[in-house]
């Protein structure tokens, strides 16, 4: 059983945790105000103890490093190359960010490494780890069935919750799905483990892909039948299963984000920005 759970890249993982006991609307609200005052602020101490407040949020919710490997690699992979990217087009935008300029290295041309630039880049680094890790705890904490009545219960139409929470639910299926379709073909000699060359998986795991998009369409098409009999989506409204009333829990973890949030706000009136410079 642990297997399959540690499979799903981003699945619902139903352990029994005072994070998964809070209500789904709570989860959603503080998702929602962490991921914005962490993709606001550039002030290095308060994005380093959002970051240190994720990790436990996630002792908390007993969700295990095998359970985000795939997830934290790819937020690795792509925040690495993100950083490239900016120094490779900016190498000096943190000296006109700061107004100051520390030389570390000349190197060649305009390519120097200077503090500042670092600063800049360490701070991006952070905020992968600070608005991420709120929506993995939300989405493998919350039950999709539960996270549709939450949506609604915010104002969005129960369509749109609806269809969210189907793609939530389809997400694991499509994986066993894909592993289904890769073993088939490694049956028939595609080779696809890591003693393949990498542009042999890369075209491997492309031919995969079309019976997968078509066993997709295929599902799709029978769910929205299936919908359609019982005329959903015909009424205004609709009644929840999933639903869950505030307690006093959800009172106090929605305070607990909100005074985050109010501190993250008083820094950046503070530092009269929303950078935090060390330089001056």
């Amino acid at each position: 059983m642990a297997s399959s759970q540690t499979s799903n890249l981003l699945g619902y993982l139903p352990r029994d945790t005072q994070i998964h006991r809070l209500s789904g609307v709570t989860k959603l609200i503080s998702f929602i105000l962490l991921s914005a005052i962490g993709m606001i602020s550039y002030d290095t101490r308060f994005l380093i103890s959002l970051a240190l407040f994720g990790i436990i949020i996630f002792k908390l919710a007993d969700i295990r490093y095998d359970d985000i490997r795939l997830v934290i690699r790819f937020i690795l992979v792509f925040a690495i190359l993100n950083l490239l990217t900016i120094y490779l087009f900016a190498p000096e935008y943190g000296v006109d960010l700061y107004g100051t300029r520390h030389v570390i290295w000349e190197g060649i041309g305009r390519y120097t490494i200077t503090q500042e630039q670092l600063f800049y880049e360490f701070n991006l680094m952070i905020k992968y780890f600070v608005t991420i890790p709120p929506g993995l705890i939300f989405f493998m904490t919350t039950n999709p069935s539960e996270l549709a009545a939450s949506l609604n219960r915010i104002g969005i139409s129960y369509r749109i919750s609806y269809a969210v929470a189907l793609a939530l639910r389809y997400i694991p299926d499509l994986q066993r799905e894909f592993k289904s379709i890769a073993q088939v073909g490694q049956a028939r000699g595609t080779d696809l483990s890591k003693d393949a060359p990498l542009m042999k998986r890369i075209k491997g795991n492309l031919t995969l892909a079309i019976p997968l998009i078509f066993s997709s369409l295929d599902r799709i098409d029978t769910i929205s039948s299936a919908m359609e009999l019982r005329r959903f989506g015909k009424l205004d409204k609709r009644t929840w299963y999933m639903t869950t009333p505030l307690k006093k829990a959800d009172i106090i973890a929605i305070s607990i984000v909100s005074l985050i949030v109010l501190v993250g706000l008083w820094l950046i009136l503070l530092n009269q920005g929303r950078f935090y410079n060390p330089f001056v």
